[in-house]
């Protein structure tokens, strides 16, 4: 029997795997100058936490989620999104108290029962950012420059930031009448999943990528034109502070978010290199979510972004040469097997990257393999370099070589590498 990764999920090798630590790395630092701390939230989550949070009304749930029923008969979901369970350990941890802004981010694996194709996976990986305790224009946009910051330190140049008004709740019941008297004429001109949508959550009709329901999207109300005075003066502010911080934007009036629980500001990051579905990232406000899973009235605000999408943006040089060793070790005949292990060891105890060929194969192989490592130096013990106390040091870049004293080796090797 030949076993295999499940279609929809995929292996990320060691040869690759270094991308994805240098994002996070860069996730780490960038953020953190915003004062975002990391929280570490749960892979599995009672189902109730995403049909409440999310909408019943939403594919992921209607469609998406991986549900079970465990052993005690519970109803649990492996998390299809981060931001229900972050919400739910911050009603939990009571972290409103005292009141303050609370910043935090996250990294891990979401799952969903998608069909596998280019930027989607059945298991894929996010980070995502939650700012929550502020109703503040000024919130929005901190969050939404920190990411272009991201962005830009990974080398990103044509991310494109579009923004929107959702509206608040006063203004929002209003416009969804507006809308689906609207949509209903038109339902013969939609796709079989806006017709069945569209009375429940008319806005969806606005974010279906079908070509059909984009033509008739285009001409129905936008809600960035029927906002009250509230949501028109956060929304200005908003506006304002990005031209201030000198962050590029577009007004898109058909942006709207897939998930229930967004409120006024929304906005996606999207990429011309990723032809029709080019969002990278997506987020915005959610004064509500906190107070309907039984929390006190929280306004919030955040994004969520695909690690794979964003992985394949990136212009990596084409080799990771911060995995390179520093030393490669290459031991010859039994009398090297005990001083190799020893200086091996020692050289890691003091900071170096050290690779060795355990068989104790013939100079000639081991050579190779320290070459095909692309180590900066190879350490050469024999016999006759243990009996004499020196070993021998290669530069592999210029083939130079010499001696160095074995009961130096950490401070000798140290300078050659300097």
């Amino acid at each position: 029997m030949k076993l295999q990764s499940i279609r929809g999920v995929k292996d990320i090798l060691p040869e690759e795997i270094w991308k994805w630590q240098w994002v996070e790395s860069v996730a780490h630092k960038i953020f953190s100058r915003y004062g975002f701390n990391e929280i570490r939230i749960p892979i599995f989550e009672d189902t109730r936490l995403f049909s409440r949070s999310i909408g019943e009304t939403t594919d992921i749930v209607e469609k998406e989620m991986y549900t079970f029923e465990d052993r005690g008969g519970d109803s649990l979901t492996l998390r299809p999104e981060g931001t229900a369970s972050v919400v739910r350990a911050y009603i939990e941890h009571k972290m409103y108290a005292p009141p303050s802004v609370c910043k935090m981010f996250y990294i891990g694996p979401m799952f969903r029962y998608e069909r596998p194709q280019a930027g989607r996976l059945r298991q894929f990986y996010q980070i995502g950012v939650e700012a929550m305790g502020s109703p503040s224009p000024a919130v929005d946009v901190e969050v939404m420059t920190m990411l272009l910051e991201f962005f830009n330190e990974l080398g990103l140049k044509d991310s494109r930031l579009q923004i929107n008004s959702l509206g608040n709740q006063n203004c929002r019941p209003q416009y969804r009448e507006l809308l689906k008297g609207e949509i209903k004429g038109q339902l013969d001109r939609l796709c079989k999943n806006c017709v069945n949508r569209y009375e429940r959550n008319p806005l969806r009709v606005l974010d279906c990528k079908v070509e059909q329901c984009q033509e008739v999207a285009r001409n129905l109300p936008k809600i960035i034109d029927h906002l009250d005075d509230e949501s028109e003066k956060h929304f200005s502010e908003v506006q304002n502070l990005l031209t201030i911080a000198k962050a590029p934007y577009t007004i898109n009036p058909n942006l709207v978010r897939g998930l229930d629980y967004y409120n006024m500001t929304a906005f996606e990051v999207t990429s011309e290199n990723l032809g029709s579905q080019n969002a990278v990232c997506g987020g915005g406000r959610y004064d509500t979510l906190v107070e309907e899973l039984s929390g006190p009235p929280t306004p919030c605000f955040g994004f969520a972004l695909g690690l794979e999408r964003l992985v394949s943006l990136i212009p990596f040089k084409e080799e990771n040469t911060d995995a390179n060793p520093d030393i490669f070790l290459v031991c010859l005949g039994e009398a090297a097997k005990v001083p190799g292990f020893q200086a091996a060891h020692e050289l890691r105890l003091a900071g170096f990257k050290v690779e060795r060929d355990y068989e104790m194969a013939s100079m000639k192989s081991q050579m190779r393999k320290a070459n095909k490592s692309n180590c900066q130096f190879t350490l050469i013990l024999g016999e006759n370099e243990i009996n004499s106390g020196k070993y021998i040091l290669k530069n592999m870049n210029n083939s130079e070589q010499h001696e160095i004293d074995a009961k130096n080796l950490v401070s000798e090797i140290g300078k050659s590498l300097t």
